[in-house]
């Protein structure tokens, strides 16, 4: 079991690094949350303590809550009772950093979808291309242009 929570951990650390650039996140901080969520509930994750956010919303301080999952840490939108349970560890500690990880964002996705026992769903754009699709011709020669003038 301890290893299963290690690549969770792990699972959800890619997920989230990809969701912080990714040009749709939904998709990937739901799937971080539902995980850490089903976690807390079954005592495999441990809320520390309430840190101020380092992006405030509208230029107004807000905090969020600071989850430990393995030797990973993770932050969460907190709720109207974590401000009345968890302690409030002030700023963000910039210096510390969650252990390097390689593992691929389709193998972070198969491991949650397995935990969270929802069927994972290859990315259809790969399988398919969209009927509007167009091939590029950047780079390619008019050869039009060139077929007119040899035949002058």
């Amino acid at each position: 079991m301890r290893q299963e929570i290690s690549d969770i951990a792990k699972a959800i650390f890619i997920i989230n690094r990809h969701a912080k650039t990714a040009l749709n996140p939904k998709e990937l901080y739901t799937m971080k949350k539902l995980a850490i969520e089903k976690l807390l509930k079954e005592h495999q994750a441990e809320k520390i303590g309430l840190h101020y956010s380092e992006r405030p919303k509208f230029s107004r301080q807000h905090s969020t809550v600071l989850v430990q999952v393995g030797d990973y840490y993770f932050h969460i939108p907190p709720n109207k009772q974590d401000f009345k349970e968890v302690k409030h560890l002030g700023d963000l500690d910039t210096n510390f950093r969650n252990p390097k990880t390689k593992m691929s964002l389709t193998q972070a996705k198969r491991i949650l979808c397995r935990y969270l026992d929802i069927p994972y769903q290859e990315n259809k754009l790969d399988k398919q291309k969209p009927s509007y699709y167009t091939p590029s011709s950047l780079g390619k020669w008019n050869y039009s242009y060139y077929d007119r003038k040899r035949h002058r």
